[in-house]
């Protein structure tokens, strides 16, 4: 697999802070994504207060940002290589001969899962963002509850989708309670990365799954209703199971923007989402306590 990855670091003379790993979808690959990610501006207001500039890198100067690129996997579908985090026969329905998901799914939890720990080292998984688009944020999805371990600052999902969303429903459905909700959901993608933990691979001892942990990370989702690869069914569907599981989830469509983010109110609600939790996560640190995000954002929506 490929150990690619495209980083930009926080802008010169501001300390770190925080990280975003963004996983780019389909076909695609970091250095394409990145660029065409901070082409994308927010509406006139939010300018940064340096340059006036409205893109992600200017309006979040502190942020370190990591690009994984994409392995290069056989599609048993089309008979070609291609840029994919696993192969699957149908992004339109995503439970077609799912079966073909596992082999590369497990590998790409196991790559993302060592980009984590490598960026713990810089600041703590408290101020990880981890983020994807399309078949990129299903791969953090799966490495999320894959490890049970949770602590992100937070998730932002694009255009996207849960894997095996026919087994994680049945299997919310099999338990009584939240927590039996998540250990359940998180057996079922426990096995995809089970080689991370074994003595042939990096002698790490697995960790029992902590579901409060993962209840308790905040998730952005948005997604257009004009987007002609994932259809939004897929993403209402994956809203509705993380909202069963108990996280707490903010979610938007918008009428236009196809397979890729909204501009500008995509990439405005992308910012409140990160600005809230950045600066919330500072008061919490100061042990004080800001308005929950979903009731700021609601009053967003009403601007």
């Amino acid at each position: 697999m490929s150990s690619s990855a495209y980083t930009q670091a926080p802008a010169h003379g501001h300390r770190h802070t925080h990280t975003a790993v963004f996983l780019h979808g389909r076909g695609s690959n970091a250095v394409e994504f990145a660029s065409e990610l901070f082409e994308s501006e927010a509406s006139a207001g939010m300018d940064s207060q340096q340059d006036g500039q409205r893109t992600l890198p200017a309006l979040f100067p502190t942020v370190r940002w990591v690009f994984p690129t994409a392995p290069i996997l056989r599609s048993r579908r089309f008979d070609t290589d291609m840029s994919q985090w696993f192969d699957m026969w149908s992004v339109e329905d995503p439970e077609e001969h799912s079966e073909i998901q596992h082999d590369g799914l497990g590998q790409s939890i196991q790559r993302l899962l060592g980009i984590i720990k490598t960026e713990e080292q810089l600041v703590p998984r408290s101020r990880i963002f981890l983020c994807g688009i399309s078949q990129g944020f299903a791969t953090v999805l799966s490495t999320l509850l894959a490890e049970g371990q949770g602590g992100f600052a937070g998730l932002i999902g694009l255009c996207s989708w849960i894997p095996f969303a026919r087994n994680v429903e049945e299997g919310i459905a099999a338990r009584d309670g939240l927590r039996g909700h998540v250990q359940q959901v998180m057996s079922l993608y426990s096995a995809l990365q089970d080689l991370y933990y074994t003595a042939e691979g990096n002698g790490r001892v697995k960790a029992e799954p902590i579901p409060s942990q993962i209840q308790a990370i905040p998730v952005f989702l948005g997604h257009a209703l004009d987007d002609t690869v994932v259809p939004v069914e897929n993403a209402r569907r994956l809203q509705k199971v993380l909202s069963e599981l108990g996280l707490s989830v903010s979610w938007r469509e918008y009428e236009h923007g196809g397979h890729w983010v909204n501009e500008p109110q995509g990439v405005d609600d992308i910012v409140c989402f990160l600005s809230y939790y950045m600066n919330n996560q500072s008061l919490a640190e100061r042990g004080q306590d800001g308005p929950t995000f979903n009731k700021r954002f609601a009053s967003l929506q009403l601007l």
